[in-house]
């Protein structure tokens, strides 16, 4: 498994995917989450990262907030680009998760998705670490993900099928005990067209990623399933943790 896989794997029907997945009233409600959690004041500045096409940042902007949104898709980068309105405040950065400004400059930071398993050990210790640099003393960071341990290996399925709109998704997954490693392979079939993918997530316990993040000087305070602030048990399907730079 090439260890850099999703330099690669974010482009065409794999985006087209996402964006017919994800609804306008999805993106507001964890929007209202996330102003809610991050308690930020007016006009002041958020990390969203990564940010994919920008639907976090262009709705948070929206709604006054200072956004930069940082995603290694050049892909995913221009289409935030184009879709934003004049006066909005919003910076995009086209770079990997690692290279986040250094300065602490950001009032708050979020990272939705399941891009926290992309990296290995060291690189997702890199990552946290550029992240809490660029907080300030007192600013919160939200991680969103699909992928600890206790959501994902109770109910692991090896072969999945998904269907949204015109596109059909089968994820063919393998888990590695020895590396705590999800390997998984995805088949897109559209059009008549068939595209396979591999990828590969690093899988960590809660417990585990409280620790990288006190490492990284962030302490986790809290765990949440859903979006209501439900909290988090073995086996939700997603996990909110919220924590703070001191």
């Amino acid at each position: 498994m090439n260890a850099n896989w999703y330099e690669n794997f974010f482009h065409g029907v794999a985006l087209d995917l996402w964006r017919k997945a994800v609804t306008p009233e999805q993106t507001q409600a964890e929007a209202e989450f996330l102003i809610k959690i991050l308690e930020p004041a007016p006009q002041t500045r958020l990390l969203d990262v990564p940010c994919g096409n920008g639907r976090h940042s262009l709705e948070l902007a929206r709604r006054g907030y200072r956004m930069t949104g940082l995603d290694l898709a050049e892909e995913y980068i221009a289409e935030a680009r184009q879709n934003s309105a004049a006066g909005l405040n919003v910076e995009w950065l086209c770079r990997d998760m690692r290279r986040i400004p250094s300065e602490p400059q950001f009032n708050g930071a979020f990272c939705f998705g399941n891009s926290f398993g992309y990296l290995d050990h060291a690189g997702t210790q890199e990552f946290l670490a550029a992240l809490s640099c660029a907080l300030k003393p007192g600013a919160r960071f939200v991680l969103e993900t699909g992928l600890a341990a206790e959501s994902i290996l109770l109910g692991l399925q090896e072969r999945r099928w998904h269907r949204v709109a015109e596109i059909l998704m089968l994820a063919e997954s393998r888990y590695d005990a020895f590396d705590s490693r999800l390997d998984t392979e995805y088949t897109f079939v559209r059009d008549g067209r068939i595209e396979t993918r591999p990828s590969s997530y690093w899988i960590y316990t809660v417990a585990e990623v409280r620790r990288l993040l006190g490492q990284a000087g962030l302490v986790a305070q809290a765990l949440y399933s859903s979006l209501d602030e439900k909290p988090y048990q073995l086996g939700s399907p997603r996990l909110f943790l919220v924590a703070q730079k001191p």
